[in-house]
């Protein structure tokens, strides 16, 4: 079976190669007994790849079972998995099969293995090499024939640096990789999704499918989707139920959309730890510019003679030198209201008419970042002619932030 029948046999809609890339693999190891560890952001569609290597095996005929570890409490899930029997513990009245023994000759999905308790990852390794289990309350081995396809929206190294998942256990079920890609990284296939689900949700509540126009697509395809395929599909059928209009625009999409961090900005963190926000980082260049000018008044006002010259070191020269150069800017106010030449030799620099040498004690106040925000997106806009990708990547910013600026400070692109 190819890669488009499969997709239409198990309805995956996409044509993004790491997609492909996926169900290619899975498609080649099916006929196969190796384990393999499906590896995603949770609501990529991680459970389709087990059915669809489940489905193209020689296991076809046996049982299905898909486990969701991080379901099923920790004191009972050895008893789900691997049976117990009767009076091994308070309430087993009488002897059960788990699921590796139900499923024998099959395929067991164990999605969130990585949720697993460490005693039952031991048990489960043992299955996985010697093909061999024991029940809860038992003394006797059971032999079993079923193949393992784990899963797990985790950062597996992190785990097994931080002792949760057992590094002998990782690499039994990571045999064959798969990873999902995120669906931010489907950028082509959004649409696609979302007019089928838009379809399938007309057809349940029997109206007409919504739609989306232009800006309205554009908007669905700049936005970063945490939760993925699942988080989209829960937006079309609130769409599909709460609109009575079904043609949906940018702004209503916008709407019903979580506001969502900027992760197209690095973080920065100072030594408290503490994360400033797009707007903080501004507020805080402005602080450091306001230090830097209070401690050039210091140095100077500490140099001075009563003839109104001043001696500096070589370092203390080349400090101050610095600081006019970075503060005495066309968009700063001048530090020297009298005297702009600054006569620097290899062991003195002197200013004269000192009663005329005044210094910019703090930063306006009344600076208008908005301004200068709107200054630099109108700017970079007319650089790239209203193309927003590379605006918005000279900006530093997501397409998805630069949309919004755009709007609220009505600009034309």
């Amino acid at each position: 079976m190819n890669l488009q029948q499969v997709k239409q046999r198990f309805g995956i809609i996409g044509n993004t190669p790491l997609l492909n890339r996926a169900l290619e693999v899975a498609i080649q190891v099916a006929t196969t007994d190796i384990s393999i560890l499906v590896t995603g952001e949770s609501g990529t569609g991680k459970e389709i790849i087990p059915q669809v290597i489940h489905q193209l095996s020689a296991r076809k005929h046996g049982e299905y079972i898909a486990v969701n570890c991080g379901a099923i409490p920790e004191g009972t899930i050895d008893s789900e998995l691997f049976g117990h029997e009767k009076g091994s513990f308070t309430g087993a009245s009488g002897s059960r099969q788990g699921y590796f023994e139900v499923a024998n000759g099959g395929t067991i999905f164990l999605d969130e293995v990585a949720e697993l308790p460490m005693q039952t990852q031991v048990r489960l390794l043992r299955v996985l090499e010697t093909g061999e289990f024991i029940r809860v309350g038992a003394s006797k081995p059971i032999k079993t024939n079923v193949r393992v396809v784990a899963a797990t929206n985790e950062n597996m190294q992190r785990a097994i640096s931080s002792g949760k998942f057992r590094e002998d256990l990782f690499y039994r079920l990571n045999i064959i990789p798969i990873s999902l890609p995120p669906l931010r990284s489907r950028k082509e296939d959004i649409h696609l999704i979302f007019r089928k689900f838009s379809s399938d949700f007309a057809d349940k509540y029997k109206m007409p499918a919504i739609r989306l126009t232009t800006e309205g697509a554009e908007v669905l395809s700049n936005y970063s989707w945490p939760g993925n395929i699942r988080q989209l599909k829960n937006l079309v059928e609130q769409l599909s139920v709460i609109e009575t209009e079904r043609e949906i625009d940018g702004i209503k999409l916008a709407s019903y959309l979580p506001k969502e961090e900027d992760h197209s900005l690095p973080v920065i963190e100072n030594k408290d730890n503490d994360k400033f926000s797009e707007r903080e980082l501004m507020y805080k260049f402005l602080f450091d510019m306001k230090k830097d000018l209070g401690e050039l008044k210091k140095l100077v006002i500490e140099l001075i003679g009563q003839n109104g010259e001043i001696s500096l070191s070589t370092d203390q020269s080349a400090m101050v030198n610095r600081l006019y150069q970075e503060l005495n800017t066309p968009n700063n106010t001048r530090l020297l209201t009298n005297s702009d030449k600054v006569q620097e030799s290899t062991s003195e620099f002197s200013v004269n008419n000192t009663e005329d040498v005044e210094l910019q004690e703090e930063v306006q106040e009344s600076l208008s970042l908005e301004d200068r925000e709107k200054e630099l997106i109108q700017k970079a806009l007319e650089k790239h002619r209203g193309k927003r990708k590379y605006a918005s990547e000279e900006l530093g910013i997501s397409e998805r932030t630069l949309y919004r600026k755009i709007k609220e400070y009505n600009l034309t692109d």
